[in-house]
């Protein structure tokens, strides 16, 4: 749906495997800091690329920490990418190299695909952001270290987005 003025909002898709910890992690920091910045004219979601936790919230574990650290941790449902959300999405941000290779299978020839942590530049180029649902407790805010750390270069990407659809 247009925004005032005309013009489609930006529609970022943060995706991981099962869409219950590292996604919505960034989805909601993204939500935030954009809120915090004044960016409007976006949208930001998360997916899965598997189908494994189809239909459930956060994980428990990525919640507490979100809600520890004063962010919103309510209303998640966790769904699976399809070619028509990547195709629709002006970009789609995954976590690791092993979901923009899945992203390639849903949505052949998807030119909108990038990691995470490319958009924060102290990080190592291809590192992706590790999955904490194995270790321990600490692992979740390693994560939410991580995307606080990248989302200001999202942030930045979709700026320029902004920029070049205002001509």
């Amino acid at each position: 749906m247009p925004e005032e003025g005309g013009t489609a909002p930006v529609k970022v898709v943060f995706v991981c495997w099962g869409n219950i910890c590292r996604s919505p992690i960034a989805e909601r920091v993204a939500r935030r800091r954009a809120a915090e910045a004044g960016l409007t004219g976006v949208e930001f979601t998360s997916a899965a690329t598997s189908t494994e936790e189809l239909g459930h919230p956060m994980d428990r574990r990525a919640a507490a920490v979100l809600r520890d650290r004063g962010y919103d941790a309510d209303g998640h449902v966790a769904h699976q990418a399809d070619a028509a959300e990547v195709a629709g999405a002006d970009l789609v941000v995954a976590m690791e190299d092993l979901h923009v290779d899945r992203l390639r299978r849903i949505a052949p020839g998807a030119d909108n695909l990038a990691l995470l942590t490319d958009f924060d530049p102290a990080a190592t180029p291809g590192s992706g952001v590790p999955d904490p649902w194995y270790g321990t407790p600490e692992g979740f805010y390693d994560t939410l270290a991580a995307v606080e750390a990248a989302v200001p270069g999202v942030l930045d990407r979709v700026r320029e987005i902004q920029a070049s659809r205002a001509g």
